[in-house]
């Protein structure tokens, strides 16, 4: 399917089960912008595939289809020749839509009428790609979800104003690819950057009109092209390639890519929207139509239509599609975005539909990491933790019940059992703690320093009268909404952002940190910063909170260091041997004045939990048969008011040490069993039993916190 070049010609094949006439037309395009075409008939036709060879053309030759076939919109057929339409195979695109009136099946005013203008010159256009790159031994990391720490990253967003990156190359794949912000990346210590979409995607008409754009780009219209607005290369094709050289640079550095992919819909929208693909070649086998009345669309989505992946040909296209960015892009997982939609086969949604079937037996796709964003709009979407085995999911209700937390509204048992690895939502199912992407922030919604700093929205620049984005702060604040000049590490907000960070981080399951969180990037309060391409969305990066930075990359290598922090089992609850000969359970859950936790205390207003995770409780064996040990951690989370906390007694640990505190109060040497310390209001602290033989060092995340106190 698509234009396949194999070095000598390029093999055009599209798919039309209702199409009567199919031409394939070459475009040319002049200095001046002046487009002009060559019909070709394609009059091969094998399973409603028409297709042709032709030896002449050569990469960067740009190209578009026109298909003949009924008009008959109240049975959703769409065909128009008059319209000249994008290829659903295409690998790359030129142009962009100027959503002129030609690019419409009907005229404006007059939904139920014909309009026959040629949309040539308004369309955007399909480019013959150069398939083969030196991908130099390119090796894909495959890091285990258990040792992943996830970056979501906007790919304009990220480098747009990165001073080491030269001016040419910043809001591109190439920006990405450069040396200064892969060792930032390095030194973050993230093993996989989670790009929001890189698809081909079209900017509104709505918002252009209002002087924005689509910035986030969840509006496809082509699933196997890069989008070339992210392309610092200007020649037709040439985002291919960069794409590619994306890749291997961030694999050079042990980094994985995961694109978000939104397969639920297309930028054609509903039956006012546009025609310039899909819907002239096969409406009704690429779109999920209204039954009694096939004018319209059915819209899971909120976006005008849902994409038919009940029928085969869009079912192939996914899975064509799917495997084009693992095997020929070399890309490590995917997202996918409302990815209950997907499962609709009727109004339901049914976690073994057709397409997850297809991914269950798919030896290309099933190998990669799939992550779904577990719900839509419609009845019933809402599917956290109902998604097949092999899946992981963002976890909304991690997110919801680590904020409410932090804010004090939510009860201690909802936060362990997600600090803990969600086992309620996810164990049924015979899946592991990994099942869950853990989440404070993501790109919908505030930014980590402004989900501190602000009570309410400030999506006053979107120009829709606040009506956007949720107002889901709900009373989180400090007296004065909005970020200061120059915050004292020890101010309210720091001291959150770090107690939000370490939250995350030494939780259980697989931790997803939005860009730019780690510097204390701010939005100014907009949380829904879909359409905003501009310095709101962007990384200051002349601004980066270097404390921040240092403490989230300390916390990433505790992490890293320590398979206690993350484990691939759930917790059973159950009594283990340790290495001093004693048994405790693998978990613990202490109350503050060191004892287990009761079944009162989970209801009472206590505000402060203490987590212990025995270290020779870890399932699983190292690679030389031995069971895998770690030293024994205590965890103690305090939400409220400074208090007093009793260390549990000497069965746990004869003798601690404080290796983070995300206060800088705690003292930085041992502790005994049954000591009493002051646990500072709004903290975190972990302690190590300190049978380790490891000697500390400076740069740990006590010590850098530390330092940063007393420097400010």
């Amino acid at each position: 399917m698509g234009a396949t070049f194999d070095g000598s010609g390029t093999n055009f094949a599209l798919f039309s089960e209702i199409a009567e006439r199919v031409e394939l037309c070459l475009v040319d395009v002049a200095d001046d912008g002046t487009r002009t075409e060559t019909r070709v008939d394609l009059t091969e036709v094998d399973a409603y595939v028409w297709h042709a060879y032709l030896p002449e053309v050569q990469p960067g030759q740009r190209y578009g289809y026109r298909v003949h076939g009924p008009w008959d919109p109240a049975q959703g057929l769409r065909c128009n020749p008059s319209k000249l339409l994008l290829d659903p195979y295409a690998k790359a695109t030129f142009g962009e839509i100027d959503w002129q009136q030609s690019l419409f099946g009907y005229d404006f005013g007059e939904e139920d009428s014909r309009n026959d203008d040629d949309s040539l010159p308004h369309t955007m256009l399909g480019v013959v790609v150069n398939p083969y790159f030196d991908w130099e031994g390119d090796r894909a990391p495959r890091t285990p979800y258990a040792e992943s720490v996830i970056y979501e990253a906007h790919v304009k967003g990220l480098t747009a104003t990165h001073p080491d990156v030269p001016e040419n190359l910043r809001g591109t794949y190439a920006g990405i690819a450069h040396d200064a912000v892969v060792e930032h990346l390095r030194k973050l210590g993230v093993t996989a950057v989670e790009l929001m979409p890189v698809h081909q995607f079209v900017h509104d008409d709505v918002l252009l009109q209002r002087g924005l754009r689509n910035y986030w780009g969840y509006n496809t219209i082509g699933f196997l092209a890069p989008h070339d607005g992210y392309a610092a290369a200007a020649s037709p094709g040439q985002q291919v390639q960069e794409f590619k050289a994306m890749v291997r640079a961030l694999h050079d550095a042990d980094i994985e890519v995961i694109l978000d992919v939104v397969y639920n819909h297309t930028a054609e929208g509903n039956h006012l929207g546009p025609t310039i693909s899909f819907k002239g070649i096969d409406n009704p086998a690429y779109y999920r139509l209204v039954d009694d009345d096939r004018k319209y669309y059915m819209d899971y989505t909120g976006t005008g239509n849902s994409l038919n992946v009940g029928h085969p040909h869009s079912l192939q296209l996914i899975m064509d599609s799917l495997r084009y960015w693992v095997t020929e892009m070399h890309v490590d997982g995917f997202r996918f975005d409302l990815a209950s939609a997907l499962a609709r086969e009727f109004y339901d949604v049914d976690r073994l539909a057709a397409f997850f079937e297809l991914v269950q037996q798919d030896p290309v796709v099933s190998q990669v990491k799939l992550i779904a964003e577990p719900w839509d709009v419609g009845p019933g979407g809402y599917q956290v933790g109902n998604f097949p085995p092999q899946w992981t999911e963002w976890n909304g209700a991690y997110r919801d019940t680590v904020r409410d937390f932090w804010r004090g509204t939510t009860d201690l048992g909802q936060f362990a059992s997600r600090i803990s690895g969600s086992s309620d939502l996810y164990e049924h199912s015979g899946r592991r703690p990994v099942a869950s992407i853990n989440f404070v922030t993501a790109h919908d919604g505030f930014t980590l320093r402004d989900l501190v700093s602000y009570e309410h929205k400030h999506n006053e620049a979107n120009g829709e009268d606040g009506r956007d984005g949720s107002d889901d702060n709900r009373s989180w604040n400090h007296g004065v909404e909005g970020p200061t000049d120059k915050e004292d590490v020890n101010s309210a907000r720091a001291r959150d952002q770090r107690n939000l960070l370490a939250t995350l981080l030494l939780s259980q399951g697989v931790p997803m940190v939005l860009h730019g969180d780690e510097v204390g990037r701010t939005q100014d309060g907009n949380n829904n910063t879909y359409a905003q391409d501009s310095a709101i969305s962007w990384i200051d990066w002349e601004r980066v909170d270097r404390p921040l930075l240092e403490f989230t990359a300390d916390l990433v290598a505790l992490r890293r260091e320590h398979p206690s922090l993350r484990r691939q089992r759930f917790f059973t609850g159950r009594s283990v041997r340790t290495a001093e000969g004693g048994r405790l359970n693998d978990i613990v859950w202490l109350h503050p004045d060191g004892r287990p936790m009761e079944d009162a205390d989970w209801h009472s207003d206590l505000r402060a939990l203490g987590m212990y995770l025995n270290g020779d409780g870890i399932a699983g064996r190292d690679p030389r048969g031995q069971p895998i040990r770690d030293d024994h951690f205590l965890i103690l989370f305090n939400g409220g008011d400074e208090r007093p906390v009793t260390l549990p007694d000497k069965e746990y640990a004869a003798r601690w040490q404080v290796v983070l505190d995300t206060t800088g109060e705690c003292a930085t040497d041992s502790l005994d069993a049954s000591d009493v310390i002051q646990l500072p209001h709004r903290a975190v602290v972990v302690l190590r039993d300190s049978r380790s033989e490891e000697p500390e060092i400076d740069s740990s995340p006590a010590a850098s916190v530390a330092s940063m106190a007393a420097e400010a």
